[in-house]
């Protein structure tokens, strides 16, 4: 692995004149639209680059994007890739290697997530503090390479409570309201039954998606400290849960959108 992040690194970072990125975004299912707030230098499809994979998710545009947002230089992933695509979770994850390569101090994620708190509805925004992986899988099984991290990283932070602390003081600021808790990754593609989703909250989880969770193990791996939102696009409790489409997500996540935008934009420049 380590010689084809080195080989897309290489490719990426003279297709873009040696333009070095500070920081990271992967943006989640209709959540593109921070990139009308970058001031764009590059732009580079998915299937240019040499071994990354394609996103086939409606609403992920599959591109990397390459400009300055704030005072931060940016590399932002306008569309994720996702176990469920049949993807290994080392190629789900390859992206946030090639950035940290590429020179990203921060990982920023976002997402949009089924809801299981009760206090929940849709449309939150909410602040992941803490993930639980129930994938059944790690971006991290096989053979460690010290050249890219420990065998054995600490996830005690897995998402840094500084930026943490300065998004909720951003929140306030904005008067957005905004939440904390819990996000559980599953495997999809098809959304929870209601089993399901009481499982997850008796497991302690306040969300649940599919993805992020592997995304941010890997970059912790790489000693990149995380920051993640979810927008609740759906609930999974009891008496709240009906039917949802695809459609019905992106709609809500583009509804929401802004607020989200103004968050990471903000806390991005402020870090």
């Amino acid at each position: 692995m380590h010689a084809q992040i080195q080989s897309t690194t290489e490719n990426i970072i003279r297709r873009t004149n040696n333009f070095s990125p500070q920081t990271g975004i992967i943006l989640g299912t209709g959540l593109g639209g921070l990139v009308k707030e970058i001031k764009i230098q590059h732009e580079i499809p998915y299937e240019e680059i040499p071994d990354f994979p394609v996103s086939t998710v409606e609403g992920h545009s599959g591109k990397l994007i390459f400009g300055i947002l704030g005072s931060k230089r940016v590399v932002a992933m306008q569309g994720r890739f996702h176990f469920y695509e049949g993807y290994s979770m080392q190629q789900c994850t390859f992206p946030v290697r090639v950035m940290k390569a590429l020179g990203i101090r921060h990982l920023f994620v976002s997402n949009a997530s089924g809801g299981v708190n009760p206090n929940f509805e849709i449309g939150e925004i909410m602040i992941i503090n803490d993930h639980i992986n129930f994938f059944g899988t790690n971006p991290l099984l096989g053979k460690n390479d010290n050249r890219l991290g420990i065998r054995f990283p600490d996830m005690s932070e897995a998402y840094d409570k500084k930026m943490i602390r300065k998004a909720l003081e951003i929140a306030e600021r904005n008067k957005i309201k905004v939440s904390q808790g819990v996000y559980l990754g599953l495997t999809g593609p098809c959304l929870e039954t209601p089993a399901e989703y009481r499982m997850v909250r008796i497991l302690g989880a306040d969300a649940v998606g599919m993805s992020t969770v592997p995304e941010v193990i890997a970059a912790r791996h790489a000693d990149i400290p995380c920051f993640a939102i979810s927008i609740i696009t759906d609930l999974g409790v009891d008496g709240k849960i009906q039917e949802t489409t695809h459609e019905d997500v992106q709609r809500v996540a583009a509804e929401k959108e802004p607020q989200m935008t103004l968050i990471m934009k903000t806390l991005i420049d402020e870090i």
